[in-house]
Order: structure tokens, then sequence, then C-alpha cells
């Protein structure tokens, strides 16, 4: 008789960003499959999801991947629902359009490593500032790079996971880093990415650090962090047609506001036009453009005009599920078929 260790993970009902919570249920003889996970509860009264007349709250298993840092364990991504089983209005993951995986998601996830006694970025001295941006991007040595060990340990884990993680870099300012990760399926995109950030988390509980997902915790001339949203469709994939782009780029332009509205927290202090942004107040799309609010990669324009896009403005602490379901939503709207 074996036992498990599965500990269920979920967003609480913080608004207007959500926390992660887990908790860990021990299981008999367990298969190690989704479909054996069962269906759990918890007090909603204590995560902002519910009244303590009323509290509880049910967790729906809707994916799981091996964790590798614990005996016997296993990492349960779960949804929200109400007690009769419908959706919670904090499930986020619930509103993604997306039902046969034709959307495909790489998200560009950066974040600040903080020192949880000096309550300051990695590298950054007590009281000053080290020293101006340029060498700490995708550098090498004591001097400029900060927090290795964590991030390569983190990138391990990932790995060990079964998560399509596919690569690490230090970022512009000091103390700042990234992780990216694939997945074909809005859903499944979301889900990596939520436990990609879990394991991150937990892991800074070994060092004294904290993880930092505001979008601008630096202020000044600092860059601040993003959560860059690479995606495609069959569409986009395979039109090889110019005009087909720009038609789905200016679907994008009408509706900017309701994309701010869910892409995270203080994004209005990143999305300045400066630090490779475009101000939240205006759209804009380019082929290489950095400063653009949608970037056309080369690559795309290279292979003939089939490939993806990136939305660069979602923010670090964005909900990758809202990001996705809105980008969806706007993708779909675009009348392409005579142009297919």
């Amino acid at each position: 008789m074996s036992k498990s260790k599965l500990e269920y993970i979920w967003l609480d009902g913080y608004v207007p960003t959500a926390n992660m919570r887990s908790k860990t249920k021990i299981e008999t003889d367990f298969s190690g499959k989704l479909e054996d996970c069962p269906l759990w509860a918890f007090d909603g009264s204590s995560t902002q999801q519910a009244e303590g007349g009323s509290s509880d709250c049910l967790l729906k298993p809707v994916a799981i991947f091996p964790d590798p840092a614990r005996k016997n364990g296993y990492l349960v991504m779960a949804e929200v629902l109400n007690a009769d089983g419908t959706a919670h209005e904090s499930n986020s993951r619930a509103t993604i359009d997306d039902e046969n995986d034709d959307f495909w998601f790489g998200f560009e996830q950066e974040y600040f490593i903080m020192d949880t006694h000096t309550q300051l970025p990695l590298g950054f001295p007590v009281g000053g500032y080290p020293g101006p941006q340029g060498l700490y991007y995708c550098s090498v040595g004591g001097r400029n790079t900060h927090g290795r060990e964590l991030v390569d340990r983190h990138a391990d884990l990932c790995i060990e996971a079964g998560l399509n993680f596919e690569g690490i870099n230090q970022e512009v300012a000091c103390g700042q880093w990234e992780f990216q990760i694939f997945a074909k399926g809005a859903k499944n995109a979301g889900d990596q990415i939520w436990v990609a950030r879990y394991l991150l988390d937990r892991l800074t509980e070994d060092y004294g650090y904290y993880i930092e997902y505001h979008p601008k915790p630096i202020k000044g001339d600092w860059n601040g962090s993003g959560m860059h949203a690479n995606f495609s469709n069959g569409t986009l994939r395979t039109c090889g047609s110019k005009e087909v782009y720009e038609k789905i780029c200016e679907a994008f332009r009408p509706v900017t506001d309701e994309h701010i509205a869910v892409y995270g927290e203080f994004n209005d202090q990143r999305l300045t036009g400066l630090h490779e942004t475009q101000s939240i107040h205006e759209f804009s799309y380019g082929v290489s453009d950095r400063g653009a609010s949608i970037r056309i990669p080369i690559l795309t324009v290279e292979r003939g005009w089939k490939g993806w896009l990136e939305d660069r403005r979602p923010a670090s602490n964005a909900d990758p599920y809202k990001v996705a379901a809105r980008i969806i939503q706007t993708v779909k709207s675009a009348d392409v078929e005579a142009l297919v």
C-alpha cells in the first residue's frame, strides 16, 4: 500500500490580482492519472470566494504533473467550482473559448527575485542602487548576475515536472529574470504557467527570497516586467498572407481597453512608451518592433507570413487564463475568411 501526496493548486478570489493557494491531499495507491484525482473542497470564506455561512467551494482537477521536489508527490492544477458544480466567478480558466486547442501560446514570464531581509531585488545595495542598466541582460559573472542558482534549480524542477519549459535568461534590470513556457491549447498553456510560478514561489522558501510579479517594482530608469504572449491559431500558422495578419492586428485596436483591463494590475506604471513598451494609451503593431503593442516577429515574415504574433502588453502579474481568453476572443472577431 503506497501513499501519494497530491498538491491541489488553485487561484483565490482576490481582485484584480489573484493569488495561488494550495493544500495537500494524501491518496492511497494513486495511479498518477488526472481522471483518478478526486474532487475536493476548501473554505472559500478564507480566500474571498464565499461567505462564512455557506463557505464550501469545490476543486476540480484539470491538469496533473509529477512533483520533483516531494517523494510520491504530484502537482494538481484545479479549477474552482461553486457547490452546485458550476464555474465560480473567479474561475478564469472556464472563460477560455478554445475547446479544440487550435490556439497555441508561448508566454515569456518576467519577474524580480527579491531579498526578504532588504525588500530589494538581488544586487541592489541597501540605501542605494547598483550600476545602471546595460550589462545585466544575459550577463555572466558575479558583478552583474544575481540569483542564477535559484533560476537553474527552478528550470530543473519545471523540466522534471514535465512542463514544456523552453528557456531562461537574465533580463535587462538588475535581479530580473525570465522563463518561457509553450503549449498547444490555451488552457494547457495557462496551467503550465501557473504550475511553473508555483514551483518558483515554493523554491524561494529555501533561500530567503520571494518573487515580485509587480510590473514596475523599481521606479525610474529600470525596465518593468511583462508576460509577453506569443500566440497563433491555424489561420496565423498557415495563411501566408500579410493582409490577414494586418486584419487580425487591426481587430485589437478598438478593444484596447478590454485587453488592458485583464492584462495586469499597475500595468500603467510599465506601459509608458519607454523601456521597450508602447504607451498604455496607444495601440500599434509592427514587424520586429519591441516598442509596439503587438510585434510581428521577423521569422513570421521570413516564413512567408506563416507563424505567430506577440502581444507585448500583458504584465508579469497578469492571469494567463484571462490573457488567453481575451486574445482568442479578439482574433476570432477578425473577419478574414475572404482573405484566406
